[in-house]
């Protein structure tokens, strides 16, 4: 995965800005600059690519709806978006609209704890800013499993096939990671 550049990140918050301003070719210049990777998160977990195209779709209608309420202080446009396609991804799955080739629920939320869903969190800048502060807090290898679990949809497997580790010695981390995150986020309420 190759990092975005802080010129490319400046110009999706300004499309952002732009596009709860009203501006409808604010959209346009967001979707050539997001789509691709959030297709992506909704086709890992959905396995279906007419199914993740319409989750993407859902995607883009809620960031019409509720442009307004992206704040560029709190979080990356990116990440924010990641978060509806996860969730509408999962949401397609919940509701019984996918059809065929899709992952089970299990698969596509790996990471269920009794936290908000992301996508309150975001609404919520308060909270936000704790979970990214708490997420900060954690060592580099549980706090890097859980960010690619959670913005790019990877499974426990994937993970550990990834760092190279045990199945075992990746849900270890995680857990340990996601109590501590949990212990810092109840602290600070």
């Amino acid at each position: 995965m190759q990092p975005v550049s802080q010129e490319a990140r400046d110009r999706l918050k300004a499309a952002m800005s732009r596009l709860a301003s009203g501006d409808r070719a604010a959209l346009e210049d967001i979707y050539r600059a997001t789509s691709a990777k959030l297709l992506g998160i909704c086709y890992r977990i959905l396995g279906d690519e007419k199914e993740a195209e319409d989750a993407l779709q859902d995607v883009y209608l809620t960031l019409w709806r509720r442009a307004d309420r992206y704040d560029p202080d709190r979080a990356s446009p990116i990440a924010w978006l990641a978060t509806f396609a996860r969730n509408r991804a999962i949401d397609r799955l919940r509701t019984g609209k996918v059809r065929r080739g899709s992952v089970s629920e299990d698969e596509a939320a790996p990471l269920a704890d009794e936290t908000p869903l992301a996508e309150t969190m975001l609404i919520d800048a308060e909270r936000e800013a704790r979970v990214h502060g708490c997420l900060d807090t954690l060592d580099d290898t549980p706090r890097d499993a859980i960010r690619t679990a959670f913005f790019e949809g990877r499974t426990y497997a994937e993970l550990a096939d990834r760092m190279d580790v045990p199945l075992g010695t990746m849900k270890s981390w995680i857990r340990r990671g996601l109590a501590k995150l949990k212990a810092c986020m109840e602290a600070g309420e």
